[in-house]
C-alpha cells in the first residue's frame, strides 16, 4: 500500500476506526498523490518569480485563450479556464459548508468535513460506490428508486441492491420495512449500507418528522448493538418541502455525530437546489462521531475522496464552480431561492387539487407525494408502457413509465394551467385503450 494511503488510514483509525473498516478495498488504498498537482499548488503559493509547473498555457501575464470563447463569459480566464483542484475551489467548498449549517440547524455544534466538489450528484454517487462498496456488498434502497442507481452500482461495480417497499399500506414511509432489511444485513455481515433519497425520485415523497425520529432511533439501536452503518443521503432535491409535517432538514444533519458506529455521507449539489442542471456541480460531505481532533480525520476522508476524483475525471469544471460560487455570494440569492420554491410549491398544490376529482379514481391511484419535482400514479387496469406510447403518439403528451403499472409525472416542468389538461389527457388515454380491448 502507498505510504500516503497508510498515513490517511492511520488518521482515520485514530479518529474513528469504524469509518476505516467501512471503506472498500479501493477506498482503503486511495490517497491524494504528492505529484504534479500538489507541487503545482505549492508553486502557486510560493513561486513568485517563475512558475513552470502546471499544464496550461499563459501569455502576457494571463491565461492563453480564444476571444471567441471569452466573449461569451463574464469571468476572467483565470476564474474560468484553468484547472480546478480535485477537491474543488476552496471558496466554494467553504461557502457550501456554511450553507449546510444554515439550512440544517441540527448541525450546530457538530463537526463535519469540508465538502469535496464532484461533477454533479451522479458522479458523487459513483465516487461513494467506489470508495465505500466492494463488489458483492449490499446497498439497501426502496423498491421505487431512481433507475440510475442500478447502472452506477450494480451494473458497473457488482454491488447488490436490496429493496423494501417504500410505502406502508397507510401511505407513509415504510420505516419498519427498511429496518428489517438493515437488521438482517447487520446480523449477516456486521454492517449495513443505506442510501436514502428525500425528497424522493420518482415518488416526490419527503419523510415526516415523526418518521425521521423513528428511523434515527432504529438505526441508532443497530449501531449500539455493535454493527457498523454507512448512511448516505442523496439530497438532490433538498429544500423543496411543501407540507408542514415533512422534515425540513437533511437526515445527514441528524446522523452526523449520532454514534461512533454510524458514518453519515451527504450527496448534494447545486444541480436542483440552484437550478443549474448542466453546470454539473455536486458535493460530498462526511459526518460522524470522532475521538480527539476531527481535523486529521476529515482531512483524510477529503484526500481519499479527492484522490478518487483525481483518478477518474481529474476535477470538476472550474467555470461551473465559479458560476455557482458567484451566485451564492450574490445578495439576490435568498430571494431567488424563495421565488422558485413558491412556483414549484404552487404546481404541487395544483396537482393535489386536480387529483381530488373523483373521475380519476377508477383509472389510477396517486402515490403519496409532498415534495420535490415528481409524483407517481398506479394504473388500475392497464400497463404503463403501452399507455405511455399511446399518449405520446396520439396526444403528444410525454410521461415516464416505471415498472409495469406506474407512471411518473414531472410537475416541475409544466405550468400550473397545464396540470388539469395533463391529467384529463392521461384519463382519456386510459379510456381509449380500455375501449379498444
Amino acid at each position: 500500500m502507498n505510504p500516503l494511503a497508510e498515513q490517511l488510514n492511520t488518521n482515520l483509525s485514530n479518529g474513528n476506526p469504524n469509518a476505516l473498516d467501512l471503506l472498500s478495498s479501493v477506498g482503503k488504498q486511495l490517497f491524494f498523490p504528492k505529484g504534479i498537482l500538489s507541487q503545482s499548488a505549492e508553486a502557486k503559493e510560493k513561486a513568485h518569480a517563475i512558475n513552470a509547473t502546471i499544464g496550461i498555457a499563459r501569455e502576457e501575464g494571463d491565461i492563453m485563450c480564444f476571444p471567441s470563447v471569452m466573449e461569451g463569459l463574464a469571468y476572467r480566464p483565470d476564474e474560468s479556464l484553468t484547472y480546478a483542484p480535485s477537491f474543488g475551489i476552496p471558496e466554494l467548498r467553504k461557502a457550501w459548508q456554511a450553507s449546510l449549517f444554515e439550512k440544517n440547524p441540527s448541525l450546530a455544534e457538530k463537526t463535519i468535513s469540508l465538502p469535496v466538489v464532484t461533477c454533479g450528484i451522479t458522479h458523487a454517487i459513483s465516487v461513494f460506490a467506489e470508495m465505500w462498496c466492494n463488489a458483492g456488498d449490499t446497498v439497501i434502497l426502496p423498491d421505487m428508486m431512481w433507475g440510475n442507481y442500478n447502472l452506477i452500482m450494480n451494473v458497473r461495480l457488482g454491488i447488490q441492491l436490496r429493496h423494501y417497499p417504500i410505502f406502508t399500506p397507510e401511505g407513509g414511509f415504510n420505516v419498519e420495512g427498511l429496518m428489517e432489511q438493515v437488521r438482517d444485513e447487520a446480523d449477516r455481515t456486521g454492517k449495513a449500507i443505506v442510501l436514502l433519497n428525500f425528497p424522493q425520485n420518482p415518488t416526490g415523497y419527503a419523510i415526516s418528522q415523526k418518521e425521521a425520529s423513528e428511523l434515527i432511533a432504529g438505526l441508532k439501536t443497530v449501531a449500539e448493538s455493535g454493527s457498523r452503518l454507512l448512511v448516505a443521503t442523496d439530497d438532490a432535491y433538498f429544500g423543496l418541502f411543501y407540507e408542514e409535517e415533512t422534515l425540513k432538514e437533511s437526515l445527514f444533519a441528524l446522523f452526523a455525530n449520532l454514534h461512533e458506529n454510524i458514518l453519515a455521507l451527504k450527496l448534494d449539489g447545486a444541480t436542483k437546489e440552484n437550478y443549474v442542471w448542466g453546470l454539473r456541480v455536486g458535493f460530498m460531505t462526511y459526518g460522524t462521531k470522532i475521538s480527539g481532533d476531527p481535523a486529521p480525520f476529515y482531512e483524510a476522508l477529503e484526500r481519499k475522496t479527492a484522490g478518487c476524483i483525481r483518478g477518474n475525471i481529474s476535477n470538476a469544471s472550474h467555470l461551473g464552480q465559479r458560476i455557482v460560487l458567484k451566485s451564492m455570494q450574490d445578495t439576490r440569492n435568498k430571494k431567488e431561492h424563495a421565488q422558485k420554491y413558491e412556483v414549484l410549491k404552487a404546481r404541487a398544490a395544483r396537482v393535489k387539487d386536480v387529483l381530488k376529482d373523483p373521475r380519476y379514481t377508477g383509472a389510477f391511484t396517486p402515490y403519496p407525494f409532498n415534495a420535490g419535482y415528481f409524483m407517481c400514479v398506479r394504473l388500475k387496469d392497464l400497463e404503463a408502457e403501452p399507455l405511455r406510447l399511446h399518449l405520446l403518439e396520439t396526444y403528444g403528451v410525454g410521461l415516464i413509465a416505471l415498472g409495469k403499472y406506474d407512471i411518473r409525472v414531472a410537475f416541475s416542468c409544466i405550468e400550473e394551467d397545464e396540470v388539469k389538461p395533463l391529467f384529463d389527457t392521461l384519463l382519456q388515454g386510459i379510456l381509449d385503450l380500455k375501449d379498444s380491448n
